[in-house]
């Protein structure tokens, strides 16, 4: 099982947004997702995110909040668990990613972009500000399946 991180960066209405089209193998390919990547051995969940985030983006968070865990369940990828930040204070300059085009994302928009159908749960849960959370998520090709929220299923 693979472990990852993903950070949504904030700048007011805004979020920075990664569009995955430099890799031709890649499950995410075409998709605007947040900031992450999987962890390196050693890693918590705060060194992975610190880490990818700089490597992406060129940031170093300087304020960030873990805001839950994401269990994706793919007929296609495997399961992967995803631990889910936000953040809204960071310094440096933003650089290139080597995996895709960075571009600031207001937040109203992000829901038409082509983005994975759960990913608009758990942006909602992070726009009401929900407290931490466990999100379960089945995919069946790209079509969510099914989702549980904290143990209660959602209606999709």
């Amino acid at each position: 099982m693979k472990q990852t991180t993903l950070c949504y960066i904030e700048d007011g209405d805004r979020y920075l947004m990664l569009h995955r089209v430099k890799k031709t193998v890649d499950e995410n390919r075409d998709k605007w997702i947040g900031i992450g990547g999987k962890f390196e051995e050693g890693e918590s969940p705060e060194d992975c995110v610190l880490r990818e985030v700089r490597e992406e983006t060129g940031l170093i968070l300087t304020r960030y909040r873990y805001r839950g865990i994401v269990t994706f369940v793919s007929d296609e990828w495997g399961t992967e668990y995803m631990h889910l930040f936000t953040a809204d204070q960071y310094s440096g300059e933003q650089m290139p990613c080597d995996e895709g085009e960075l571009a600031w994302v207001p937040k109203a928009e992000i829901a038409s972009l082509p983005i994975w159908q759960g990913d608009k749960i758990f942006l909602r849960l992070l726009a009401e500000g929900a407290p931490f959370f466990s999100l379960k998520l089945v995919y069946c090709g790209e079509r969510l399946c099914s989702a549980v929220l904290n143990g209660e299923p959602l209606s999709l």
